[in-house]
């Protein structure tokens, strides 16, 4: 399935230390955020939403509520150093959507869930075309010395 829209515009990433996300452990202190926003707005981020929404199965009312809640301008990707990856933090629905009244148009756990599973594919393939295509920075990472051969 297709979903067929109008590519937002890619978020504007704020200086947050994805260590405090409950979903992230990151190494290195150097996020890159402005060359990572500067590769967003070079083409990563249009390249990165026609893939996901050729094969994605979020149907347009469903996308509708991601645009009313403003979910892609909260959107975060950075720098991993440790793991050499560029990381994200995907925007979600909480868990509380039902006593907090979120949005007239969630109805269900199953639109609850097409969202934060939609936003969750849409980071990886962003950070996937970043690192393929865009990222040209090397990892400070290097190895203890006393680590094992294991080529012998």
């Amino acid at each position: 399935m297709t979903l067929d829209v109008e590519t937002p515009d890619p978020p504007e990433l704020e200086s947050v230390d994805p260590n405090e996300y409950e979903d992230a452990e990151v190494g290195g202190d150097e996020y890159h955020r402005s060359d990572i926003e500067t590769f967003l707005a070079e083409g990563a981020w249009e390249e990165a939403f026609e893939q996901w929404a050729a094969d994605s199965d979020m149907a347009p009312s469903t996308w509708r509520i991601v645009e009313d809640l403003e979910l892609i301008a909260r959107f975060d990707f950075f720098w991993d150093a440790f793991a050499d990856r560029v990381g994200y933090h995907a925007p979600g629905i909480p868990e509380d959507w039902k006593e907090r009244d979120y949005h007239d148009g969630l109805d269900s756990w199953s639109v609850v869930s097409a969202i934060n599973a939609g936003l969750t594919e849409l980071g990886q393939i962003v950070c996937d075309v970043l690192k393929a295509d865009y990222v040209d920075w090397e990892s400070a990472y290097e190895a203890p010395d006393d680590l094992p051969d294991f080529d012998d």
